[in-house]
C-alpha cells in the first residue's frame, strides 16, 4: 500500500486493518482457551502491534524529508514528529519494565480474571483506534465535521475502556482475592493496568483538547496536532495489545 493515497483509499485501508486486528484478536482468544500456545500468542501480538504502528501510527512518515525553511510549518511538523516518537520510545521502556516484572513474578501463568471482560475491553480499545484513524484521515482531508464526529466516538469508547478496567475489572479482581498487596498476581495486575489506565486518561484529555481546538477551526490547514494525538492514542492501544495476552491469556491461572 502506498503512503500517498486519496481519502477513500485511506479510509478503506483503515477498515481493512481494523478487520485484520479483529480477526487476529478472535484467533488469539481462541488459541488461549483451547491449546494455549505461548509462541502463537506472542506472534499474534507482534503482528497486531506491527499493523497498528505502521498503518495507524504512520511510522513511515519519519522517513519524510523536512521540506521548507527551519521556521516553516512543514519543517517544524517533521521535527515534532521525531520528538514525539522519541518520547514514545522512552515511554515504551516503562511498559517494557512492567512486562519484565510480570514475567519474573508470574512466569507462564496469569491472574484469575474474567476472560469475557478482558476480550470486551480489548475490543472496545481496538474499535476506538479505528475511529481515531478515521477521524485523523478526515481532518487531513479537510473534513472538520467528520473528524469531530469520529473523535467524539473515540473518546466515548476510550472512556468505556477506562470504566471497564477501573470500575468493573478492578472490583471483580478484588472480590476474587486479587489485590495490590495480596500477592504477586495482584501486584502485577494493578501495576500494569494502573499505569496503562493513566495513559488512557491522559489520552482522553488530549482528545478533549483537540476537539475544542478543531471546533474553533485551528486544524483546518495545520493539522499536525491531530496526528500527534492520534499517534499517542494508537500507542496506548499497542501497549494493551501486549498487556492483554500477558494478563488474561498466557499460561495457566496463577495459584
Amino acid at each position: 500500500m502506498e503512503h500517498k493515497q486519496n481519502k477513500t483509499t485511506l479510509l478503506s485501508q483503515g477498515v481493512l486493518i481494523f478487520v485484520y486486528l479483529g480477526v487476529l484478536t478472535v484467533v488469539e482468544f481462541g488459541i488461549a482457551i483451547t491449546f494455549n500456545s505461548v509462541a502463537l500468542l506472542v506472534v499474534i501480538a507482534l503482528v497486531k502491534a506491527a499493523l497498528v504502528v505502521y498503518y495507524y501510527m504512520h511510522i513511515h512518515k519519519l522517513n519524510a524529508e523536512h521540506e521548507g525553511e527551519e521556521d516553516s510549518y512543514e519543517y517544524k511538523s517533521g521535527t515534532n514528529r521525531i520528538g514525539l516518537w522519541l518520547f514514545l520510545i522512552s515511554d515504551s521502556f516503562v511498559f517494557g519494565g512492567l512486562m519484565v516484572m510480570r514475567l519474573n513474578l508470574l512466569g507462564l501463568s496469569h491472574p484469575n480474571l474474567s476472560q469475557i471482560l478482558g476480550l470486551v475491553v480489548t475490543g472496545v480499545l481496538l474499535i476506538s483506534s479505528f475511529f481515531m484513524n478515521r477521524g485523523e484521515t478526515l481532518m487531513e482531508n479537510g473534513d472538520r465535521k467528520g473528524f469531530i464526529t469520529n473523535t467524539v466516538i473515540t473518546f466515548i469508547l476510550g472512556l468505556g475502556f477506562l470504566v471497564g478496567v477501573v470500575f468493573v475489572e478492578w472490583p471483580n479482581a478484588i472480590r476474587e482475592g486479587i489485590t495490590p498487596s495480596g500477592g504477586t498476581a495482584g501486584a502485577a495486575f494493578f501495576m500494569m493496568t494502573g499505569m496503562h489506565a493513566f495513559h488512557v486518561l491522559t489520552g482522553l484529555i488530549f482528545l478533549v483538547i483537540v476537539l475544542i481546538n478543531a471546533n474553533r477551526g485551528l486544524y483546518d490547514e495545520k493539522h499536525y496536532p491531530v496526528e500527534a494525538v492520534a499517534v499517542y492514542w494508537h500507542f496506548v492501544d499497542v501497549v494493551w495489545i501486549f498487556f492483554y495476552p500477558a494478563l488474561y491469556l498466557i499460561g495457566k491461572i496463577a495459584g
